[in-house]
């Protein structure tokens, strides 16, 4: 079994760390951890890895985030691969920081790369896994805070998210979508143990 999990952004390093970049950040790691390497091929940087007997290949589109269904098209005929087969990561705006969200299908929701891939595709019925990067700007500065930098404080949370977002590819790949879907749910906060009050016994020896 194979699939194509194309990570979305922009090339050039005046992108690097940018919030439009995250889905590049994913692929990233994913390629570190399971020992893979890339090489510029056919509308992309492409690296190959295994994961519990599955075949992952892993893209990164060179052909700027609004053109990436050609690149997302040709993987995938040249793969032989259905959509289903195949996973898409982009930015999402509209979720807050942090928050990941799975779905098979759906609107592009204003990405304009999702847009392309489903004008491209003919369908929208593609598994995307959305990366929440929040709406914390003022009026009219929504494409500076797109293609920003990483603030200090996200950059200190961002490994812990980009480190569930692996884990939710990879039991897509080998459990399922629904598994995955239920993996995007962030972690639980651990009880607080209260300590147990105990009684007092009167001290009879006392006068």
């Amino acid at each position: 079994m194979k699939y194509l999990i194309t990570g979305l952004g922009n090339v050039g390093s005046e992108y690097n760390n940018t919030r439009h970049n995250v889905g590049f950040d994913l692929v990233d790691q994913l390629c570190e951890e399971l020992g893979g390497s890339w090489r510029t091929d056919s509308h992309g940087d492409r690296a190959e890895v295994k994961w519990r007997g599955r075949l992952l290949i892993l893209l990164k589109p060179n052909t700027y985030m609004n053109l990436s269904g050609k690149a997302v098209r040709y993987w995938l005929q040249k793969e032989k691969l259905q959509p289903e087969n195949s996973l898409v990561i982009c930015d999402d705006l509209n979720l807050e920081f942090g928050k990941l969200r799975l779905r098979p299908s759906g609107s592009a929701g204003g990405h304009n790369g999702l847009k392309n891939i489903q004008e491209v595709l003919g369908t929208d019925a593609y598994p995307r896994l959305r990366m929440g990067i929040g709406d914390n700007f003022s009026r009219g500065k929504q494409v500076n805070f797109v293609l920003g930098k990483w603030s200090e404080d996200e950059k200190a949370e961002l490994r812990i998210i980009l480190d569930r977002a692996v884990e939710v590819v990879k039991i897509f790949t080998t459990l399922g979508l629904q598994r995955a879907m239920n993996a995007t749910a962030p972690p639980k906060p651990k009880p607080e143990h209260k300590q147990k009050e105990v009684s007092k016994k009167p001290d009879n020896n006392k006068a």
